[in-house]
């Protein structure tokens, strides 16, 4: 692998490459892993927990940290609760930092409580938006507690039926509820506001889109921001450039990796349309990077297997980025050359990266393979002698 690197090396900077930026950038890349991506997720149909799946958040920790060892680049594990509430905040922090790993963002479940049948924020009930308004308190102040720094709010809240609700009632509904968890959020806390255009609700959806989550964010003040999701769009979506208006706004909050075929697959970052993935790097590496999470359901691939895969999948997207040769772009597009212009693109997404974040990972003392390397070590196998078949934990879980 090493001449592997070295020839790579040699070619990229033939080419006008700074390679040493290139490696410094990567190495500096992180990324948040899930907790619930650790736990056996499910279908609408069943559940289907694998041999050593975590039970619980602090076996979600620790696989996360296993995933950081390996790739050197996910050293904060986003949680969703209540799916990880304990008795005592403190001693899970302790034993996050123990891990080497740091919370990442806090994200509130406003979707899975029988009172939120007709939506949280959202709902026609005032005692119902109370109590949902009292749960985004109450993970704000579950973050303070972890030293969490972002609430990550998704929210299932739509219609069904033409005339099911007032649309517009639904909007200030919103708006309010949203403004009194606002009210309360720390100076160290953001407030990252996602989207998604349908599902669970198939008439309406009360955020469906960006701009309706820009708009929202604009309402609530500089601390609110928008959080892309990979697989919450509609087929054909330029998600790029969605990506690039918000980050020319400076309301680019963060993103939520993961792969769709239909709708919301949550699928591996990378297994469906990676030259999307590295696209939205191309953008995104145009500036600082904002919050990266992976956000997937591991229904039948092994859970840490599949982390560490996403989180490979998007260092050598990142890398392809980073390779791009901007001037002769810059050149092409001035000179109206609109192939050639696109043929700089897919030189780079076309180029083998995996030696230079071979190289970048082994430097951070990570593993030059991680996915061969987790395979060899038996942290899988003592993980399924000590945890069996594991449980139905977040998604799916009932």
């Amino acid at each position: 692998m090493s001449n592997d690197h070295a020839h790579l090396r040699s070619a990229l900077e033939a080419a006008g490459v700074d390679v040493a930026d290139v490696e410094r950038r990567l190495g500096g890349l992180e990324v948040e892993t899930p907790s619930w991506g650790y736990g056996a997720a499910g279908t609408r149909f069943a559940v289907f927990p694998g041999p050593g799946t975590a039970r619980d958040i602090w076996e979600k920790v620790d696989d996360a940290a296993e995933v950081h060892r390996l790739t050197g680049t996910a050293p904060a594990v986003a949680m969703h609760f209540p799916w990880d509430a304990v008795p005592d905040y403190d001693a899970l922090r302790a034993y996050v930092t123990e891990r080497g790993l740091r919370v990442g963002a806090v994200n509130p479940n406003l979707f899975q409580d029988p009172d939120y049948r007709l939506g949280s924020v959202c709902n026609p009930d005032a005692r119902v938006r109370d109590k949902a308004v009292a749960h985004l308190v109450e993970c704000i102040e579950i973050a303070t507690a972890l030293g969490s720094t972002a609430q990550s709010l998704w929210f299932a809240d739509g219609t069904n039926y033409a005339g099911q609700d007032d649309l517009r009632a639904r909007r200030h509904r919103l708006r309010e509820s949203l403004e009194r968890a606002y009210a309360v959020l720390p100076d160290a806390q953001e407030m990252l506001v996602e989207y998604k255009f349908f599902e669970p609700a198939f008439y309406s959806t009360d955020l469906p889109d960006w701009g309706t989550a820009l708009l929202t964010c604009l309402a609530l003040g500089d601390r609110a921001r928008v959080l892309v999701d990979l697989g919450h769009h509609a087929q054909g979506v330029n998600v790029e450039q969605i990506v690039a208006l918000l980050a020319d706004e400076g309301r680019l909050g963060g993103f939520h990796f993961n792969n769709r075929k239909y709708a919301d697959d949550d699928l591996v970052v990378g297994s469906v349309n990676p030259f999307e993935l590295f696209l939205i790097f191309c953008e995104l590496a145009d500036g600082d990077l904002p919050r990266l999470t992976i956000d997937q359901a591991h229904c039948i691939e092994p859970t840490v297997e599949a982390m560490v895969l996403s989180v490979t999948n998007i260092q050598e997207a990142y890398a392809k980025a980073l390779i791009v040769d901007r001037d002769a772009l810059a050149t092409a597009r001035a000179d109206g050359d609109v192939l050639g212009a696109h043929r700089v693109m897919l030189d780079a997404f076309g180029t083998d990266v995996r030696p230079l974040c071979a190289h970048v990972r082994t430097a951070r003392g990570a593993a030059a393979d991680p996915l061969s390397q987790l395979r060899s070590s038996g942290y899988v196998a003592r993980n399924a002698e000590a945890r069996a078949e594991g449980a139905a934990t977040g998604l799916g879980a009932r």
